[in-house]
């Protein structure tokens, strides 16, 4: 995502953050999993006469995984909860698996090394470290054995330039590797992707995305993200800014041309803040910015229907911060004109630190926060 630089100052300028350690994101993952358990289940009726589901629908199980928008979580390792205190770097209120348990079917991530580990931070792990990759992997490789009729989609941000061969190495042994999908290109883009009856009945449910990384024959299931996908812009600070306009691949001259091309669009739909110190995600008007309104401007729903008129297709992809509000997964509903089934229950609430927002109290979860982080610079730049 966007750098950042720094400015030199003579005078000590601190901002503190709180973050969780790796060990802390775990017990977050096994605390939530645990709460999730209490948590009812909505058994909205669908109007197909089948009984099995594909992705929260039975109507979306004979479509073709390019022709679904796939609700996604936006850094969603970063979280703003009591286990980060509340950090204003925070991306999301609730973590990976219970996005996946409400309808999010694509999770995004930074992935960065530090001290030979692939961790995933936040800009810098100095800022927020929610742990290992592997660990990540391990707890959604949990979530798909539970659930086998879901396809899921990964993006990773490869912020330090690692081979596939060292993310092939931690897919494999989390043991996520054994649901990766190897399209039938693996050089460009597909024009038409199984349906994801077929991923299910294959085992190959996992969709791997890299964002950038030179493709390696030996883990055909990491796809370079810019062959197959383009984007919308990231980073903007005003409703306005979300339009529909190619951003990347550089290569393409325009989405028009990218859609006629096979290539699948992504939304980036998060708002950001600007603070003195930095760009932060927009927390305020997320009820706004998640809206499945289609009349709203701002909201997720009228930038999903307005490119899906421009485009003449549908996004493929679209990415939100703090998913539970709106929420977002509603957007994903209607374009792809469905009604979901098998969804954990998630109070769409803004999570503050005066307030829990669950249906039911989490505990606090252990110890090993470390309280402070100090720059002795101005930090210029965002926090995507």
């Amino acid at each position: 995502m966007k750098a950042f630089s720094y400015l030199a100052s003579s005078a000590l300028l601190c901002w503190s953050f709180s973050y969780a350690s790796p060990q802390v994101y775990q017990d977050a993952v096994s605390a939530t999993t645990l709460v999730a358990s209490q948590i009812t289940t909505t058994a909205s009726a669908s109007t197909s006469t089948s009984t099995i589901a594909c992705n929260n629908s039975p109507l979306l199980c004979d479509r073709n995984y390019n022709n679904i928008t796939h609700m996604g979580a936006h850094d969603s390792f970063a979280l703003r909860d009591s286990s980060t205190d509340y950090t204003v770097a925070g991306n999301q209120f609730y973590n990976a698996t219970l996005a996946l348990s409400a309808g999010l079917r694509l999770l995004q991530v930074q992935a960065h090394l530090s001290d030979d580990v692939i961790e995933l931070c936040h800009t810098t792990c100095a800022l927020l470290d929610g742990g290992t990759l592997e660990s990540y992997l391990s707890s959604v490789k949990t979530w798909m054995d539970a659930n086998p009729n879901e396809v899921v989609t990964l993006l990773i941000v490869n912020s330090d330039d690692q081979t596939a061969a060292t993310f092939g190495a931690v897919f494999a042994s989390s043991g996520i590797s054994t649901y990766g999908y190897t399209p039938t290109s693996t050089t460009g883009p597909v024009a038409t992707w199984p349906t994801l009856q077929t991923l299910i009945t294959a085992n190959t449910r996992l969709v791997t995305f890299i964002a950038s990384i030179t493709y390696d024959e030996t883990y055909p299931y990491l796809l370079s993200e810019f062959d197959y996908v383009f984007e919308t812009a990231y980073g903007q600070v005003d409703f306005t800014d979300f339009t529909c306009d190619l951003d990347r691949p550089t290569t393409l001259s325009s989405a028009a041309v990218a859609v006629s091309s096979g290539y699948m669009g992504l939304l980036n739909h998060f708002k950001e803040e600007v603070q003195a110190f930095a760009d932060i995600p927009d927390v305020d008007n997320i009820t706004t910015t998640n809206s499945p309104s289609t009349s709203l401007l701002g909201a997720v729903g009228t930038h999903g229907s307005n490119c899906k008129t421009e485009w003449g297709v549908m996004p493929t992809f679209i990415l939100v911060d703090f998913w539970n509000v709106g929420p977002s997964v509603e957007t994903a509903d209607i374009l792809n004109v469905v009604t979901g089934t098998g969804r954990t229950n998630v109070s769409e609430s803004v999570v503050t630190q005066s307030s829990e927002s669950f249906g039911v109290s989490l505990q606090e979860i252990g110890p090993g926060r470390i309280a402070g982080w100090a720059l002795a610079a101005v930090m210029l730049g965002n926090f995507i």
